[in-house]
């Protein structure tokens, strides 16, 4: 139940500060770290350095990029300018195609999300219309150690 916890607070603090903008702050900055001792990188508007290559992203402008935890569990986040939640379908073909299996499938015209399990990566795609940036599809990967 800690090792939960270790993931989810540190998690649930990039997720509140989700914004490039809010992120961009020292004592933001601060923060997180303090949460997470340490175990933290946030990358801005660059893919994590050690974000799995085993999972597939969209092609497209990088609007964000953090990662949390340590060797034993750790948790990225990405999010990528799209062109529509159509871009889902091209999304999950990637996840097929490198052996991952889809768990959830919901999509409307407004928003599409999917999930994709490959041991020991476990995968939760959403893709909406950001007011600021437009369409973008934000990658919540967690591996399970």
């Amino acid at each position: 139940m800690k090792r939960r916890a270790f993931v989810a607070v540190p998690l649930a603090v990039l997720l509140a500060f989700g914004s490039t903008a809010a992120l961009s702050g020292c004592s933001v900055r601060s923060v997180v770290r303090s949460v997470t001792h340490g175990h933290v990188d946030v990358r801005g508007h660059a893919v994590p350095r050690d974000f799995p290559q085993d999972v597939p992203l969209a092609h497209g402008e990088v609007v964000y990029g953090a990662s949390v935890g340590s060797s034993e569990s750790k948790v990225w986040n990405v999010t990528i300018k799209v062109h529509g939640t159509d871009a889902m379908e091209s999304i999950g073909d990637q996840f097929m195609q490198a052996g991952f299996e889809e768990k959830l499938d919901n999509s409307s015209t407004k928003t599409a999300t999917a999930s994709f399990t490959k041991k020991p990566y476990s995968a939760l795609v959403v893709v909406a219309k950001d007011a600021a940036r437009g369409w973008v599809a934000n990658y919540t990967v967690s591996e399970k150690g």
